[in-house]
């Protein structure tokens, strides 16, 4: 198998865990399309979480492989502008997995709160150690390091909130949640201003694009889960609408190029997207009802076309190879 070998094990960054996300976060999507649907859906959540938690496994242990046989690796990931980030997907995943352990299985205690409070405490710690980082390389790479990646490390923090309350930890989620709230609105001012000054990212970086729907998607479901207000909920359904819109103006220039394992940063926010209509939608059965089920399909039918991608390049080794991207210039314009 191509991943086992030395020289492929080298390039199975952090990044990977962001299938993991995608997978699970689409199970979310059709738990809450189960409250209408019935049971199929309800089926199809589980078999989503079964593959999230066989992919996770699949990849800490060769992660663990790799830091084991090739620490210089993980060495250059932390110190790398874009993928020191995607430390964060593997506690996002955790919290991600013990929510779906909540809704496709009832499961509030036991083995599903230690897997929440282990990613909950991991995201905490990413979250201090990103920062940390970015105080003390402010300078280095400038504006180009800027992308939304960083929202992982960060923002990421809201997703403690979906769980949280059903493993009873509600007053930790919520003060978590105030972390990630707060963190996004700083780092989507830097991003709107990296925008201004130096461009969009790289070619190679596009698909990060749609990483700006997750934090306003999430942190609605969140606080309907900590007991919000729905119109909240509905303020920050419009956000993400708008963030969705927009990405998807870079979409016929990041489908023009080969497909990699970036391309998984779609999954999870468009998920997160479709998990946060159903919910507002209910049992409407009128255009917002519409709009939800198109959201879950667009979603669905993107992870089962980044999955059979991941197969493909797996299989022919292109995916587990080096970067072909510069991260110090900005994307070329359209033409």
């Amino acid at each position: 198998m191509n991943m086992l070998r030395p020289e492929a094990l080298k390039h199975l960054h952090p990044g990977w865990f962001s299938i993991v996300m995608g997978l699970a976060g689409l199970s979310l999507a059709w738990a809450q399309a189960a409250r209408s649907m019935g049971d199929i859906a309800g089926a199809g959540a589980l078999a989503l979480g079964a593959l999230a938690a066989l992919a996770f496994v699949a990849l800490l242990g060769l992660s663990w492989w790799r830091w084991l046989r090739q620490p210089e690796a993980l060495a250059a990931d932390l110190a790398h502008p874009v993928r020191h980030a995607f430390v964060a997907a593997l506690p996002i995943s955790l919290m991600l997995l013990a929510g779906v352990a909540v809704s496709a299985l009832g499961q509030t205690g036991g083995w599903a709160a230690a897997l929440w409070w282990l990613g909950s405490l991991g995201q905490m710690g990413a979250t201090v150690w990103a920062l940390g980082r970015w105080i003390n390389n402010a300078q280095a790479g400038g504006w180009a390091q800027l992308t939304p990646s960083l929202f992982l490390p960060a923002v990421g923090n809201v997703v403690a909130a979906l769980a949280g309350g059903a493993v009873g930890a509600g007053p930790w989620a919520a003060a978590q949640f105030g972390v990630g709230v707060t963190l996004w609105l700083a780092l989507l001012t830097l991003l709107l201003a990296r925008l201004a000054v130096h461009g969009v990212w790289t070619q190679r970086l596009l698909p990060l694009t749609f990483i700006t729907i997750a934090p306003p998607a999430v942190a609605g479901m969140a606080l309907l889960q900590l007991g919000g207000p729905a119109v909240l909920a509905w303020m920050a359904w419009g956000v993400a609408l708008m963030f969705l819109l927009w990405s998807l103006n870079v979409m016929p220039r990041m489908l023009a190029q080969p497909a990699s394992v970036t391309w998984w940063a779609l999954s999870f926010p468009l998920a997160a997207f479709a998990a946060l209509s159903l919910r507002l939608a209910g049992h409407d059965s009128g255009v917002m009802g519409a709009l939800a089920l198109l959201a879950l399909a667009f979603a669905s039918l993107t992870v089962a076309a980044l999955v059979l991608a991941t197969l493909q390049g797996l299989r022919d080794g292109a995916w587990l190879a080096p970067e072909q991207v510069s991260l110090s210039v900005a994307a070329p314009p359209d033409h």
